[in-house]
């Protein structure tokens, strides 16, 4: 069963904007925190943006001022719009919730999207 589903990747050139989506099983995203995420070859997973149900927001450092992380709690979507990107950004990004395996009971994820930014 689908729990997660991200899009909106590509490739964008430097500066350029992306807005990414995820489509959330409702039982996952009403009571969660939802966060975005990337990885980028040979590094770890990191979270780079973050939203509580109530719509609280907060950022990784290399992302603040240029993405922003919002929701649709009728539609079980959250989004992250991507503004000013660099190749830096470039990544596999993912949706989930703030505490995967407390969520799952396992460690989840979905497909994730690739962004690749161009210099």
């Amino acid at each position: 069963q689908v729990q997660l589903a991200e899009s909106g990747g590509g490739l964008v050139q430097a500066g350029g904007s992306l807005r990414l989506s995820c489509a959330a099983r409702g039982s996952i995203f009403s009571i969660n925190a939802m966060g975005w995420y990337r990885q980028a070859p040979g590094k770890q997973r990191e979270l780079v943006a973050a939203i509580t149900s109530g719509g609280t927001t907060d950022y990784a450092d290399s992302v603040k001022g240029r993405f922003t992380i919002s929701r649709d709690n009728a539609k079980n979507t959250v989004y992250l719009q991507m503004n000013s990107l660099k190749p830096e950004d470039t990544a596999v990004y993912y949706c989930n919730t703030i505490d995967v395996i407390a969520t799952y009971g396992y460690d989840y994820w979905g497909q994730g999207t690739q962004v690749t930014v161009s210099s």
